[in-house]
């Protein structure tokens, strides 16, 4: 089997990671695993059943675990289905699908069918936020409004500044192992200090081969044509992708109702008092 970890033992190690976090945090659980035309998709299923369903995408070189204590303060509130992304390093099938064609959102749609979920949140981290509108794009009549953080796909950061403090750092931590430059890189991407997110993030740079491809942004065409409303938090110091830029070209290419919030002192992760402020926020849009 095709595998982007470079031996078995760091993929066990990734694995074991994963499911300690997801026992770490103070919910109970159940998995699903959903047959797609890109193979088997997991997904951590959470909240009270018979609430309204959210659906949560996490971030790339991350897993559900992660994104569920992102929006711990939700469990309560919402029937949780978590999905690991296919070809990120959770439990999901390593293929990694296409990004310039309508893959994500055909995927997305055949979990939401068999999901049979309607009426639902969409909420997606980062590059969830992509998979999230290219979901959009090709059908959105199961969600009834969709919440980005910190969104890939939107617009790109400056090449030279994340290359410097995000690609370099991680070169130099694979070549040399020195804490000091996973410490750099952390320090550029979060907000707060994240001692899981760090732990997950050194075995990967290690052992496992990232996916550095460009991510398209959606064009204006394809953003008009989106109806349902799109809440999109941003940060004011994200290096990869800056919040006020965010918003300007957000404010051009969508034309249905949308609201946006820049979050002030933040970088790309951000901390637990902004996903707070947006968990209570989603609450309250219910």
């Amino acid at each position: 089997m095709n595998t982007f970890f470079s031996n078995p033992e760091a993929k066990e190690e990734n694995q074991k990671l994963y499911h300690q976090k997801l026992d770490e945090l103070p919910i109970r659980y159940e998995f699903m695993q959903i047959e797609t035309s890109y193979g088997d998709t997991n997904i951590v299923i959470t909240g009270p059943k018979g609430e309204q369903p959210l659906v949560l995408l996490h971030d790339s070189n991350s897993c559900a675990p992660a994104a569920i204590e992102t929006m711990i303060d939700l469990t309560q509130n919402f029937r949780i289905y978590a999905v690991d992304i296919p070809g990120q390093p959770n439990l999901s099938e390593e293929f990694r699908l296409n990004m310039n064609d309508n893959s994500y959102g055909k995927w997305m749609y055949e979990i939401l069918s068999r999901l049979g979920v309607k009426n639902a949140f969409l909420v997606g981290i980062s590059f969830g936020g992509f998979v999230v509108w290219q979901t959009l794009i090709f059908e959105e009549k199961r969600i009834a409004k969709a919440f980005l953080i910190s969104p890939s796909g939107i617009i790109k950061g400056n090449p030279l500044k994340i290359f410097f403090k995000v690609f370099r750092p991680v070169k130099r931590y694979k070549k040399q192992k020195k804490i000091k430059y996973l410490e750099q890189f952390s320090g550029e991407q979060f907000s707060e200090k994240r001692d899981f997110a760090e732990t997950f993030l050194s075995n990967l740079f290690l052992h496992y081969t990232m996916d550095f491809s460009p991510i398209p942004l959606i064009s204006k065409n394809k953003a008009q044509r989106i109806k349902t409303p799109i809440h999109i938090f941003t940060a004011e110091n994200d290096l990869l992708f800056p919040g006020k830029k965010i918003i300007k070209r957000a404010k051009k290419i969508f034309t249905q109702s949308n609201e946006f919030v820049l979050l002030k002192n933040s970088k790309h992760v951000l901390s637990g008092t902004n996903n707070v402020y947006i968990s209570k926020y989603i609450l309250n849009k219910r």
